[in-house]
């Protein structure tokens, strides 16, 4: 196998990578949106409450909203966004309306919090996959960077800023909020900070191996036979 076909081997899990992480991310966030008496995060929240005031779907005004972001930043950086941004605005949308439609709302107090913090949890680990695939960063992370080129302050004072100010927008439009809210807005960043890590070992290891594999074939055969 050519050097060539080992990188488009390595492009093609890249982007599966890519994929599964979005899959992921939406399957999560809408786990928590089945769960939403304890609250659900804060641009979903924002997201929500559009939903509850002028219709449409939560998947499709994650899409709007991403779209608007997308253009603001690519006006601030005069580029066009990567085709991974815009697949990330997209399909997030698709797939949260996708999971809302097909799961079931838990009966429970108890099942909601199951659910709530399995669905937190789940979109750690699509955030981390997804983004451990390098193929741009999404609308609200693009978003960041940028309001941190315009103030010089940190990333972490702007995202923290940026999820208040969605939240409490949300809030206003009728969008639940509950102690789910303030858990997502504090430790959903903590838990992918061990899922990232994680996603990027496992990419590195797929790649290796299929580096590992091309080795194996190109050996001569019957390289240990003596007869």
């Amino acid at each position: 196998m050519s050097k060539q076909s080992m990188t488009i081997k390595q492009n093609i899990l890249r982007w599966a990578f890519f994929f599964s992480g979005l899959l992921i991310l939406g399957f999560g966030i809408a786990m928590t949106m089945q769960a939403k008496d304890l609250g659900i995060g804060p641009w979903d929240v924002f997201h929500y409450g559009l939903f509850l005031q002028l219709g449409l779907t939560v998947g499709t005004w994650s899409i709007i909203t991403g779209l608007l972001i997308v253009l603001l930043s690519a006006l601030f950086l005069k580029e066009w966004p990567q085709i991974g941004t815009i697949l990330n605005m997209v399909l997030i949308g698709v797939f949260i309306d996708l999971f809302n439609w097909l799961l079931p709302e838990p009966e429970t107090l108890l099942a909601e919090l199951i659910v709530f913090v399995t669905g937190t949890v789940v979109m750690a680990y699509g955030i981390g996959i997804y983004v451990a695939a390098n193929l741009g960063a999404g609308p609200r992370d693009s978003l960041m960077l940028v309001l941190t080129d315009l103030t010089g302050l940190k990333v972490s004072t702007i995202r923290n800023l940026i999820e208040i100010t969605v939240f409490l927008l949300g809030w206003m439009l009728g969008g639940p909020l509950g102690a789910g809210t303030v858990f997502i807005a504090f430790f959903l960043g903590t838990l992918v900070g061990h899922t990232l890590p994680q996603s990027r070992k496992l990419l590195e290891y797929s790649m290796k191996k299929g580096e590992h594999n091309e080795n194996i074939d190109k050996r001569p055969l019957w390289a240990d036979n003596h007869d």
